[in-house]
């Protein structure tokens, strides 16, 4: 049976509470991604529906680096309040854009130009990826994802974690930045991707500025930022 989720602003709400977890790893997310359809689509045989998503089952669902991409992309929603991603289409994303994301050059001259770009900068400029994500996401915030989600990431100016999530996105206006935003700061993993600077304007107009790299600086199985959130989960479902 369906499970009934609420928005979850506090711990009074009690201490059962079911968690996604989903680490990092670059074009390895295929392998939850994965899973995830697998699970999927043994959610919809039992529940005899087959618009049954993940989103459905999952208090909180976390993620890290390309993890953090899958939360993203598993509940964010569409024009019908629906997830924009089947588990399903996810895989097939990772297939069509991974190549795309990560160009490979000649054996020859690509070995060499890597060895120049790992000391100058990171080796891709990411802006494929970073067009990607906004176009697939468009101007949906942190405070609408379908799930209560938790994306950590690692800010290069403050030398700290920012830790990103449904909640304060609901009681923080500065923190309610936008998914494509949050998805770019989690995935830019050094020497690979550069980082990603935005800002974010607060509802008394106050602005937040982030420069944020990959969230597997601080954290790559996202659960271990867990507690931070002050949600105590009772059972965790991992990579």
């Amino acid at each position: 049976m369906k499970r009934t989720k609420s928005f979850l602003p506090s711990p009074l709400y009690g201490n059962v509470i079911t968690v996604l977890s989903i680490d990092g790893g670059g074009v390895r997310g295929i392998i939850p991604a994965t899973i995830l359809a697998f699970l999927e689509s043994e959610l919809q045989k039992v529940e005899d529906d087959k618009n049954a998503r993940i989103a459905d089952y999952f208090d909180v669902i976390a993620g890290t680096s390309t993890g953090g991409l899958i939360t993203a992309m598993i509940t964010a929603p569409d024009r019908n309040k629906r997830p924009l991603f089947a588990a399903k289409d996810i895989v097939d994303f990772y297939l069509q854009h991974c190549p795309l994301i990560f160009p490979q050059r000649h054996k020859h001259t690509g070995h060499l130009i890597s060895k120049v770009k790992s000391l100058t900068g990171p080796k891709y400029d990411g802006k494929y990826l970073h067009n990607l994500l906004r176009e697939k996401f468009g101007d949906v915030r942190l405070n609408q994802t379908l799930a209560n989600v938790i994306i950590p990431t690692f800010d290069i100016n403050r030398l700290q974690p920012t830790v990103f999530s449904t909640y304060e996105g609901k009681r923080n206006s500065s923190l309610n930045a936008l998914l494509s935003d949050v998805c770019i700061g989690t995935s830019a993993a050094p020497t690979y991707l550069p980082p990603h600077s935005f800002e974010t304007k607060a509802s008394n107009g106050q602005v937040k500025e982030f420069h944020l790299i990959d969230g597997g600086v601080v954290a790559n199985n996202p659960k271990f930022i867990t507690p931070q959130t002050n949600l105590q989960p009772k059972s965790t479902f991992f990579k």
